[in-house]
């Protein structure tokens, strides 16, 4: 099995609630990277605002439940099904539950608790 695995564009930050505000002024008024808020419909996603990160996009997301940030990024594969199927003969299972997401695409974690979701390659 030939699995070709590539870093995505997307980049999100989990931000706590108390720490929205701050984190939104840090990257537009202090780093004065293009930011812009987008409407968000999410069952654990409150805010959401878009950054223009080099040539990533890096998205701040406002979850009112958590204690402290946390960075998830995007891993781009030919075929899903085939790059999962790898990944747990490698000991990685899929853990869909932790937030809602396309049925064709999947979230994994790396051993040091690193959140990755697997999507088609554009």
């Amino acid at each position: 099995m030939d699995i070709k695995f590539e870093g995505g564009v997307n980049i999100a930050l989990k931000i706590p609630k108390g720490k929205y505000e701050q984190t939104v002024i840090f990257y537009r008024d202090v780093l004065k990277l293009e930011v812009e808020e987008r409407e968000i419909e999410h069952p654990t996603v409150s805010r959401t605002h878009r950054v223009k990160f080099g040539n990533n996009i890096m998205w701040l997301d406002c979850v009112d439940n958590y204690t402290h940030a946390e960075t998830w990024l995007e891993l781009n594969v030919d075929d899903v099904k085939q790059a999962t199927q790898h990944l747990k003969a490698h000991g990685i299972d899929t853990f869909d539950e932790i937030e809602e997401i396309p049925e064709q695409m999947h979230w994994v974690m790396d051993p040091s608790g690193s959140v990755f979701i697997v999507k088609k390659r554009d």
